[in-house]
């Protein structure tokens, strides 16, 4: 076959895209290079002429852990799951209803707080000042060795639109014998396609403490976020899901066998040993660390050849691209065109959004119901209430220290009036059936009376707050779901 006449053979001008062809669309890529791990088989679908060879080399790259690797990528050495922004995030504080703990959630407290914000809202009647969101969680038995599941391959199809253009413009620089266009255009095919193939290896896992120390209470406890408040009922371990757990990706693929022998080893311990806690409490511990710290030694050599193949490409491309004629700079330059559409339309997607839908099912997909209170001390009665609903009493002392700790985290002003106040309200929490329409322990008594004038109506305004919290918590008492602590 002659070959055919090549386009635009004798222009005036020549289009020098080597230069941004490694720059251009750099952000946009490598937020569509970390949604490879939220859909099934989207790590094959990467096999076409992206831009932003150098940015993804330079961001990705960091993630080999070496000394030769450090001084190609020099930076930080984030793992996976921080790289591909399935971690990083600083989530709300959570405070244990029953066992005391206070401590700062992660990534998974954060989506967590992102996703009580799509549950319907049924509106708590009463006084409005500043509105406050009281979301109810009602943790299901998660079964922590169940594998993560993702969205559906098909979900992930639109990426064969460039995978198409960038074949179809390689073979156009062929048939003109522009070989260094056509040469360009497949060799970024072969190192986008490698890279998202071994980027995108890593396996999805929740990882937490999944076997808390025995004779733990339930983990019943509260979010506190900026706009408003979850209330997390169930077993320990099922809690610990979100306020101790983070996603984790599992490169190798021996990892995921070694967590199960490990927990065979365990339990065959706890089977002979069952007199000695505390011993196997401290293996536990030194066999996390051992993990943990294993997984920070991993060198993630595949990830750094990748990026330097892509760091090659963007050389290759400032060497070779100007050596092409313009119809075939044209072609390379379209491809890269479409490439970084796609890239954009990965990237205008509510990954968190995703990561939470992601999240849930894992969990088992968990019932969640919103309320909305007009102040914030209907919200702190309110959620006291929903927190110790079915919980089993203990001593009257614990009891009052328990739900007094809950309401000065929801509102921690400490007057001489707000503790009357508090006073009057855990009365009546520990009497939540006595008298429940007529609340006989929110009224003010003759003590209330020595109060100055302005701390008698704030007293009075309060108790009414409180009484409006009794009702709605009333009112909605029945529709509120079963947690796993009762399962």
């Amino acid at each position: 076959m002659p070959p055919l006449g090549t386009p635009l053979a004798h222009p005036t001008f020549n289009l020098n895209t080597a230069g941004v062809a490694g720059f251009f669309g750099g952000e946009e890529a490598i937020s569509a290079m970390a949604t490879v791990h939220l859909y099934k088989g989207r790590q094959w679908l990467g096999w076409y002429n992206s831009p932003g060879s150098y940015t993804i080399a330079k961001r990705f790259g960091r993630m080999a852990n070496s000394r030769f690797w450090d001084g190609l990528f020099p930076g930080a050495n984030d793992s996976p799951a921080v790289s591909f922004e399935l971690d990083g995030k600083k989530g709300p504080q959570y405070i244990a209803a029953l066992s005391g703990t206070t401590l700062q959630t992660g990534h998974l407290g954060y989506l967590t707080m992102e996703r009580s914000k799509e549950v319907k809202t049924e509106k708590i009647k009463g006084r409005e000042t500043t509105p406050i969101n009281v979301a109810y969680l009602a943790m299901k038995n998660v079964d922590y060795n169940a594998p993560v599941k993702l969205i559906p391959f098909k979900s992930a199809l639109w990426g064969l639109i460039p995978i198409t253009v960038s074949i179809v413009t390689c073979i156009m620089c062929a048939l003109v014998y522009d070989w260094f266009s056509c040469s360009m255009i497949l060799i970024g095919i072969f190192t986008n396609g490698l890279a998202s193939a071994f980027i995108g290896v890593g396996k999805l896992v929740i990882k937490s403490v999944s076997q808390p120390a025995s004779g733990a209470p339930s983990g019943h406890g509260i979010l506190i976020g900026e706009d408003g408040v979850v209330v997390i009922k169930g077993k320990e371990r099922d809690v610990n899901a979100i306020t101790k757990g983070q996603f984790d990706l599992l490169t190798d693929p021996m990892q995921s066998d070694e967590a199960k022998v490990d927990e065979v080893k365990e339990d065959d311990d706890e089977s002979d040993d069952e007199g000695d806690d505390e011993n196997a409490d401290e293996n536990e511990n030194d066999k996390k660390k051992a993990v943990e710290e294993k997984s920070d030694e991993r060198e993630y050599r595949a990830i750094g050849v990748c990026s330097l193949l892509l760091l090659l490409q963007f050389l290759l491309q400032l060497l070779l691209v100007p050596q092409g004629t313009l119809f075939g700079q044209i072609m390379f330059l379209f491809s890269l065109g479409v490439s970084w559409g796609y890239n954009s339309y990965l990237s205008s997607l509510e990954k968190e959004k995703i990561q939470a839908g992601i999240l849930f099912k894992a969990l088992g997909d968990p019932e969640m119901c919103r309320f909305r209170a007009g102040t914030r001390t209907t919200m702190a009665v309110f959620v006291c209430l929903l927190l110790f609903y079915g919980v089993e009493r203990s001593s009257p002392e614990k009891d009052r220290e328990l739900r007094v700790k809950i309401l000065k985290s929801c509102v921690p002003n400490d007057t001489d009036v707000w503790k009357r106040w508090r006073e009057k309200v855990v009365d009546q929490l520990l009497n939540i059936d006595e008298g429940s329409h007529s609340l006989p322990y929110l009224v003010r008594t003759e003590g209330d009376l020595e109060l100055p004038t302005s701390d008698k109506k704030l007293l009075k305004q309060l108790l009414k707050d409180a009484r409006a919290a009794f009702r709605g918590y009333l009112e909605f008492r029945g529709s509120l779901p079963v947690d796993s602590s009762h399962q």
